[in-house]
């Protein structure tokens, strides 16, 4: 990779280089273009296409562990999700949407039980820990949320095992929205 780059400084030229390594990908484009059957799906830098990917395809190819796509409903507060285990405070969101994206990462993952043993549910909804796995810098933590299954990256090795009680939440403002179709929905 770092190869690549050096290559392409020095030469000054356009480099086309095909992969389906997204790590690869990301590290080494300065644009990328994403291909679903033989078509163009999505262009621009790596970083943008992250933040912000048209499609639950798009949404899946880039980030490791893929984004948590999940079916979503209108709730008298924004949108919910896993039977009601996500809610999202969002009154902003769009009208059709009908599936949420969430990045690993911009899941927040507390104790369910405060210190002295309650919840008052400010730290998020219940969600039952079903799988840890321990990478050095971070863990991932894949969470059973009503019938659903997404996975957290959390940083560290936190304190967390299976079977465990948890409260998971996210921010609005990190939250994808997707239409009937797959296509991206703008706020």
């Amino acid at each position: 990779r770092v190869e690549l780059k050096r290559i392409q400084r020095e030469l000054g030229k356009t480099l086309i280089y095909v992969t389906h390594d997204q790590e690869e990908a990301m590290s080494v484009a300065d644009r990328i273009a994403i291909l679903e059957n033989g078509r163009i799906r999505q262009t621009g830098a790596p970083a943008e296409i992250y933040d912000r990917p048209a499609s639950t395809y798009v949404a899946r190819l880039l980030g490791s562990p893929m984004m948590n796509i999940l079916k979503s409903v209108r709730g008298a507060e924004g949108m919910e999700a896993a039977e009601g285990t996500i809610r999202i405070a969002d009154k902003a969101a769009p009208a059709d949407a009908v599936e949420i994206g969430l990045r690993p990462e911009d899941i927040k993952v507390r104790p369910w039980l405060d210190r002295d043993g309650t919840s008052d549910g400010r730290a998020g909804r219940p969600a039952r820990v079903f799988e840890v796995e321990p990478l050095g810098g971070y863990t991932v933590v894949t969470l059973a949320a009503g019938q659903a299954r997404l996975r957290a990256l959390l940083r560290g090795q936190p304190d967390i095992r299976p079977d465990a009680m948890v409260a998971i939440s996210c921010e609005p403002g990190r939250v994808h929205y997707f239409g009937q179709s797959g296509g991206a929905l703008a706020r």
